[in-house]
């Protein structure tokens, strides 16, 4: 959406310093995040977003393995009891995020 108005406020220069580290930590412009705030926006950062992508690739590298040496009929049973746990855990982990835990 084209922005085409100018808002301008007045606050203490400490408030403007949280709000601009806040936006920051979005990766938001300090405009782009007080307007979600005011619209009443949730905004979520997850920090911990490598770790996660990292444990969803290593989950799915897994899985791809299984699946190829599945194909070639080496492998008759599978245990996936492992690889299930850490889907788990990071299933937990991402909707502890959403709901803002």
């Amino acid at each position: 959406m084209k922005k085409d108005i100018k808002f301008s406020t007045r606050m203490a220069s400490a408030d403007r310093e949280k709000i601009r580290a806040l936006a920051a930590k979005a990766h938001m412009s300090m405009s782009d995040y007080v307007t979600a705030c005011c619209l009443g926006k949730r905004i979520i950062v997850i920090d911990e977003q490598k770790e996660l992508l990292r444990q969803l690739k290593g989950i799915g590298s897994n899985i791809n393995r299984l699946t190829v040496l599945a194909n070639m009929g080496k492998v008759q049973v599978i245990g996936l009891e492992k690889t299930a746990g850490e889907l788990s855990e990071v299933s937990a982990a991402l909707r502890s995020v959403m709901e803002g835990r």
